[in-house]
Formats: C-alpha cells, sequence, structure tokens
C-alpha cells in the first residue's frame, strides 16, 4: 500500500503483453520503470493491489455484527448442486438479489430438498469469494417461508426455557442398565412403535414394556402427550420413558417443541428418551429429555442393555468364577497338604518312626565299619603272612636252596671258611637231608 498526495488509485494493472491489437510490448523492466515514475507522481490517495483490497473488504464486512448474524428472505435461483457436495443458489427479490452457499459439512443437516422458485428464509453471515470478487451469505440455517415462522417461534421459547435451566447438564439422570418396565409414549399405530417393539424384544426380552399411546401431532397431541407421560410413570410404574415419533415436517413435529410437553418431560420422575424424527431433527422435547436419540429405534437400544453383549458378559463371568473357585480349590488343598505335613512332623508316630530310621542308619554304618576293619585286619595279617613265609627257611628250601650246618655244633655254615678238612656238615634240602666231609680244597664264590 502506498500513500500519495494528488490521485485516488483503486486498481492499477501492468501486463508484460498487451492486447494483440494494440501491437504494445512492455519488456519487465520498462514496466517496473513506468510503475516507479507513476508511484513518484503521485502525491494524494491510497494505491492498493487486488489481493490487499479484496482482504479489506472480507475483513470489513466480516467484523461488522449485523451482517455476521442475519436472516434474509428471498427466492432461490440458479439453484446449483455440483460433486463438491456444496450447494450454491440466489436469493432474489423483486429489486436485487445475493448469492449464496451451503457448505457440504452443514448440507445433510439442511437438506436437499430445495429448487428454484422456492421462498426461504435463510439464516447466515456475510463474507466475500476473493477469487471472483464477489460478497455472498454463507448458510447455516433455511426453512420454507412458513416453516421459518415456527423456527423464529422455536429460538425464543428454547432461548426462554434455557434461561431458566431446563436444559442444563446437571439435570440430565442416568438410564437404568437394567429396567424392569420400559414405557412407551407414541402413535399406537404408526411404524416406530412396531421398530421399538421388536427392538426391545430382540435386545432384552427380559423387560415389561408400558405402552400409552397417545397423538403425535395435531392441535390435541400435547395434552395426549402429557397424559401419557404420566400414565407411563404412575400407572405402568416405569422405570425409563421412550418419548417417540417418526420424521415429519416442522409441523407435524410441532408438539414437541409445545410448552407444557417440554416442562412435563422435565418434570418426569423417571428418565426419558427421546427418539423423535430422523437424526437431522431437533425438537425441544429433545433438549429437556435426559437423552436424546436419533430415531425411535436408536431410542429404544439405548434403554436397553445388548441380549448378546449380556450373554457374553455372563459367560465372562462364569469363567471367572470358575478360575476363581479353582484357584480357591487348588490353594485349599495345598494348605491342607502343609498342615497334614507339620502335623505329621509333629506326632510321636512320626518322631518314633525317626528315630527307628535313625537307629537303622547308625546300626548299618557299624555293621559296615566293623565288615570293613576285620577286611582291613585279614588283608594285614595275609600281608605280615606273606613276610613271614618270604622269610621262613623252610620256603627257602622249597624254592632249591639249601641250609648247611656243622653235624657236632649245629652251626649254620654260611662260608666256605667254616667247614675243616675232615668235619662233618649236614647238608638240609626240601625233601630230607644228608652228611658231607669237608676236604682241603676251598672254592669261593
Amino acid at each position: 500500500m502506498f500513500h500519495t498526495s494528488h490521485f485516488n488509485i483503486e486498481w492499477l494493472v501492468i501486463t508484460n503483453q498487451m492486447n494483440a491489437n494494440h501491437k504494445i510490448d512492455l519488456t519487465q523492466a520498462a514496466a517496473a520503470g513506468m510503475l516507479t515514475a507513476m508511484i513518484d507522481n503521485l502525491q494524494t490517495g491510497v494505491l492498493w493491489t487486488v489481493t490487499d483490497l479484496s482482504t479489506y473488504i472480507r475483513k470489513t464486512l466480516e467484523k461488522t455484527p449485523a451482517l455476521q448474524d442475519c436472516w434474509v428472505r428471498g427466492e432461490i435461483s440458479n439453484l446449483s448442486q455440483p460433486a463438491s457436495g456444496h450447494i450454491y443458489f440466489s436469493l432474489k427479490d423483486s429489486s436485487a438479489s445475493i448469492r449464496a452457499v451451503i457448505w457440504r459439512g452443514s448440507s445433510p443437516r439442511l437438506g436437499n430438498r430445495w429448487v428454484d422458485g422456492a421462498d426461504v428464509l435463510a439464516h447466515g453471515k456475510i463474507t466475500t469469494y476473493p477469487v471472483a470478487g464477489y460478497y455472498q451469505l454463507v448458510v447455516d440455517e433455511i426453512h420454507p417461508v412458513g416453516e421459518g415462522v415456527l423456527y423464529q417461534e422455536y429460538l425464543k421459547l428454547k432461548a426462554r426455557l434455557e434461561a431458566e435451566g431446563l436444559f442444563d447438564p446437571e439435570r440430565k439422570r442416568a438410564l437404568p442398565e437394567f429396567p424392569g418396565v420400559i414405557g412407551l409414549v407414541t402413535s399406537a399405530t404408526g411404524a416406530a412403535v412396531q421398530d421399538m417393539l421388536n427392538t426391545i424384544r430382540r435386545r432384552f426380552p427380559l423387560a415389561e414394556v408400558a405402552l400409552c399411546p397417545t397423538m403425535v401431532q395435531g392441535a390435541e397431541a400435547p395434552t395426549g402427550i402429557i397424559r401419557a407421560l404420566k400414565c407411563a410413570v404412575e400407572q405402568g410404574q416405569a422405570q425409563v420413558v421412550i418419548v417417540a415419533r417418526g420424521g415429519g415436517s416442522i409441523e407435524d413435529l410441532w408438539a414437541f417443541n409445545d410448552e407444557q410437553v417440554v416442562r412435563a418431560i422435565a418434570a418426569c420422575p423417571a428418565p426419558v428418551v427421546t427418539g423423535i424424527g430422523h437424526e437431522t431433527d431437533f425438537t425441544l422435547a429433545d433438549f429437556a429429555a435426559d437423552v436424546r436419540a436419533a430415531t425411535p429405534t436408536a431410542a429404544a437400544e439405548l434403554v436397553t442393555p445388548d441380549r448378546t453383549e449380556l450373554l457374553a458378559s455372563i459367560m465372562d463371568l462364569r469363567n471367572w468364577l470358575d478360575g476363581m473357585a479353582a484357584d480357591r480349590l487348588r490353594t485349599s488343598r495345598q494348605d491342607l497338604t502343609r498342615a497334614i505335613n507339620r502335623l505329621s512332623v509333629s506326632s510321636p508316630a512320626f518322631q518314633l518312626q525317626t528315630a527307628r530310621q535313625r537307629l537303622d542308619e547308625q546300626h548299618d554304618r557299624l555293621t559296615r565299619a566293623g565288615t570293613t576293619m576285620i577286611h582291613l585286619r585279614a588283608l594285614r595279617q595275609a600281608a605280615l603272612e606273606g613276610r613271614l613265609k618270604a622269610i621262613n627257611p623252610a620256603a627257602v628250601i622249597q624254592r632249591g636252596f639249601a641250609i648247611v650246618t656243622h653235624e657236632a655244633s649245629g652251626a649254620l655254615v654260611t662260608s666256605p671258611l667254616q667247614v675243616a678238612k675232615g668235619d662233618t656238615i649236614r647238608v638240609t634240602v626240601r625233601d630230607g637231608s644228608f652228611h658231607a666231609t669237608g676236604s682241603d680244597e676251598i672254592r669261593r664264590g
């Protein structure tokens, strides 16, 4: 942005090549020089880029509170629903038109029933689409004109009841886990009641159903709904109540926006679950209820436990109890075995048996020791006998030796020098003895 003193320039666009009919070719340098010269000559005003100006306009619009929360009535024209899921159209009256868009995230909630020529009341905020340079209404609520009036009444009553605290989360009560009696406040002839009954029978057949039929649309419906609520609790002894009906237009569902119906639901002694219309339908009864379900069938599912899941839980509990009992029994048996063992160790019979066993062990040790000692002594005796036999003269003679002694004196002759000529000697051999006489020849070994 540039500040000057003479000119107010709103748009300035310079291109490197002009239209071919003008035959003008500006180089990048020439264009830059031209821009510099023009800026230098500016003395007053503001020079904007296209992006800066578009951004400024968008921010100005989005900072204006009246343009960020506005209702617009007009006729739909040029309706377009491309594959992106967004809905584009214009709102027009006799003198002007404004572009509008419903983004894909809001279109499921707002529906796709809109057609060219429809007279509608749309709520949203004003912003711009910088790429194309226009402003548009981003729609977050849209109703046919007849519904629009009702919707304004709906918003006013909702704000008043909300200010009273009727919709506070702190007031919401938990649903019973296993309801014995379920109250149904709905039409007795619609498909919704059959769907709910089938769901309850399938999921939790143990529950009783207190059906309190009532009209669910029309001028007499609010009184009937209030009376059926009271009947379900006081006569049916319901522990939880479902207030439900099938889908319809805002006029069809209007009984559930009645102030007395809303207050009756909030004051009901039993928790209340609403299943009114379709997922995109919201009534004041939904805000007052303890729980809101998207459909009547979903409401029946919310108040009942699933039989399959319950059976699985029971089997899990049974297995857990069996395991706990088996563990307890095993532990008790182990404790009993230890107690028996302790008692056995402490009993006189066990002590006597232990003493006898100890005596037997000592007897065995003594027996083995005596046997070993005798064996060792026998071995020693045998060794001594062997040694004696080895040095016994008789044993020597048995090996081929002889014993020589003097006949007269009996002295042992160990050398030839001990025998003189003419001496008589005795020679003893293995099987006897004989005499010999010494000669004069001496031989030495």
